[in-house]
Order: structure tokens, then C-alpha cells, then sequence
């Protein structure tokens, strides 16, 4: 079978989570938790759950269990808490739920943000992988970055990927 008769057989539409990590947003000011409701939404997906938790490993691990043990939702895109800094602790408290990495997210990620704001991508640590069936994705917090990668990488292949990662 090729990526042809994979995608024919993917569902068209999955149910997702927005997980937004900062100490500082709310829900009036969550552009970036918006915009990628808003292009799952365009692309045919559909939200079930929404949550802001601050940068604190027990609360994004918290709501990542909580979205993973939610029986509707097929995939969780996390944003924020992605970069450098030492309040930056996302990829942290996510990796032990980590069960089947998928790199190439990553580094396509960082490849068209490349092409956009030029080296400092590499400060990017956007990740995703499989946990329990589910595919998690781990965003930069910034709109720019969650509308590059909602539009150009997870929007299109979601399907495809819940497929996989449950058969």
C-alpha cells in the first residue's frame, strides 16, 4: 500500500484537544490556542476540549493525561513552552508520555520555519509523537509558528496519522 491508498483509508476528520502553555495568556488574549481551533476547524477537524495551564510540569502533565484519557479526542496539539528558556519546560513534562516518536514533525517544522525567520529557527524544540493512539504535537506559542505548522504540517496529514498510529 502507498501513501495514496493510506490516506484514501484515514479519517477525513478527527476530534482534537488545544492545550496552551504560558503564564501570561488568558482566554481573551490566546491568539495562538484560536488559530489553530480555527484552522483545524477550516480543514474539516473537529475541537472536543480547550485548556491554558501555566508553565509548571505537573499542570501541562495534568492536562495532557486528562486529554489523553478522553475517549473522544484522537489528537492533542500543546503550544507554547516549546523554546530555550528556563521557564520552557513543556517538552519536559510531556516526554514520558512519549511512546513512538515522530521526528520528521520536527524537522520539517524547523525546515519551513527556516524559510521564514532564518536561524533562529533552531531554537524551536517543536516535537510530536505517539501516546496511547494518540498523536500529541508540541508547538512554539507564537501565532506565527502555530499557523505554520497547523496549515502546512498537522491540518493535512492528521488523518493519516491517526490511522497509522491505530492500526
Amino acid at each position: 500500500m502507498g501513501v495514496d491508498d493510506h490516506r484514501s483509508k484515514a479519517p477525513k476528520s478527527v476530534s482534537f484537544a488545544v492545550i496552551t502553555v504560558s503564564d501570561t495568556r488568558t482566554e481573551a488574549t490566546d491568539l495562538s490556542g484560536k488559530a489553530i481551533t480555527q484552522l483545524m476547524e477550516r480543514a474539516g477537524h473537529k475541537p472536543v476540549r480547550k485548556a491554558i495551564v501555566r508553565d509548571d510540569i505537573p499542570e501541562i502533565q495534568r492536562a495532557l493525561r486528562e486529554s489523553i484519557e478522553d475517549s473522544r479526542i484522537q489528537a492533542i496539539i500543546i503550544n507554547g513552552g516549546t523554546g530555550v528558556a528556563k521557564r520552557d519546560v513543556t517538552l519536559e513534562a510531556v516526554s514520558h508520555f512519549e511512546e513512538k516518536p515522530l521526528p520528521g514533525f520536527g524537522e520539517l517544522f524547523r525546515t519551513l520555519s527556516f524559510q521564514e525567520i532564518g536561524s533562529a529557527a533552531m531554537m524551536s524544540r517543536a516535537a510530536a509523537f505517539v501516546s496511547e493512539g494518540k498523536i500529541v504535537f508540541c508547538l512554539p506559542g507564537s501565532e506565527k509558528a502555530v499557523r505554520l505548522a497547523t496549515e502546512r504540517l498537522i491540518a493535512p496529514e492528521l488523518g493519516h496519522l491517526v490511522w497509522e498510529a491505530n492500526r
